[in-house]
């Protein structure tokens, strides 16, 4: 009995030993490289042609379940409606956040009229609103996978709030490596 006690308070012991906590790796889409088509008189120096108009670029809505930094990724060839994260990888804002950063400041460089931002409350002649739909990686085997990423953009006049346009976006990529970075 005295031997059956001691391994319980060892065993409980034990589990208050902390473990060796793994490193979690946290990650952004980098540094921005703007290329573009050749310059043109309507166009900046970048190639890209010139906004004249004022944008408001909104956060972009999202589902719940991208909502977090949690690096997504799906098997597909096992089950491609379940989504899975990885334990030691995330983004250092949420997808969709970093998106938006990203096509604002893409927009900030080409524009004459200024993009803008809800908490910045200014006037603006669009609204331009994003959805995002899918931001994840796809595993078609356990060694070969791919980045998926799909979103919708609205632009909206502000003054009439008339749908001028909207597009659908989408995009996939292969990784060059079938784990998170």
């Amino acid at each position: 009995m005295k031997k059956l006690l001691i391994l319980a308070i060892l065993g409980i012991a034990g589990c208050a030993i902390p473990k060796a906590q793994t490193a979690v790796a946290t990650y952004d889409f980098g540094a921005q490289r703007l290329a573009g088509p050749a310059v043109s008189e309507n166009s900046d120096a970048s190639g890209y042609p010139r906004l004249r108009a004022s944008l408001l670029v909104p956060d972009i809505m999202t589902p719940v379940w991208l909502d977090n930094t949690a690096i997504q990724y799906r098997l597909g060839y096992n089950d491609l409606a379940r989504v899975h994260s990885y334990a030691a990888n995330r983004w250092a804002s949420t997808p969709g956040s970093l998106l938006v950063q990203r096509i604002r400041s893409r927009i900030a460089a080409i524009s004459d009229g200024g993009v803008i931002s809800v908490i910045e409350g200014a006037r603006t002649d669009y609204t331009l609103r994003l959805e995002l739909e899918e931001f994840t990686q796809v595993f078609d085997t356990e060694e070969n996978s791919h980045a998926v990423v799909k979103f919708r953009a609205s632009l909206i006049s502000r003054g009439s709030r008339v749908l001028i346009s909207q597009r659908s976006f989408s995009a996939e990529q292969a990784a060059p490596s079938a784990n998170a970075p």
